[in-house]
């Protein structure tokens, strides 16, 4: 299993990263999980400083809907979470996030893409991806920073079982 999978699945309740708030999850920081044709969403007006290039399939920056997990952690932080965001990269507790403040975060459009993929509600996103965003960022994030682009190499299973 890749870091990202481990992750996920220790994220996410029940460890089944099958469910469809894992694959919205996924969706928001891996390129594969909409096949690699999905257009990534508008930077926010105010972006974090350009995060180092990581290789293709990365979680850190290699695509998804917000661009990685620094596109996520940056429209977080743009949209006034920075204060929960450090708490799930930091070592202590992860602070909650209120599911309507991550949808502002999120955007409609990221919200109405993530719905037609996983058949939930965007209610139902927003309420399960604030459950699990906290922890998956925070494993992600072990540490306490932004992995770096060799640490967030992704690691697909190889077909020999490798």
């Amino acid at each position: 299993m890749s870091l990202f999978d481990d992750a996920l699945s220790d994220a996410v309740p029940g460890g089944n990263i099958a469910t469809p708030i894992a694959i919205a999850a996924g969706a928001l920081l891996l390129h594969h999980f909409f096949g690699g044709g999905s257009s990534p969403a508008q930077a926010p007006a105010q972006a974090p400083a350009p995060a180092p290039q990581a290789a293709p399939g990365s979680f850190l920056n290699g695509g998804g809907l917000l661009g990685g997990l620094s596109g996520l952690v940056g429209a977080l932080t743009n949209a006034g979470a920075g204060g929960q965001v450090n708490s799930w990269v930091g070592n202590g507790a992860n602070q909650p996030i209120d599911p309507a403040h991550l949808g502002q975060a999120l955007g409609p459009d990221v919200l109405s893409q993530l719905s037609a993929r996983t058949g939930l509600s965007q209610e139902q996103l927003m309420q399960g991806l604030s459950q699990v965003l906290p922890q998956l960022v925070h494993n992600l994030t072990p540490n306490g920073r932004l992995p770096t682009p060799q640490e967030a190499q992704y690691d697909a299973p190889s077909p020999w079982g490798r």
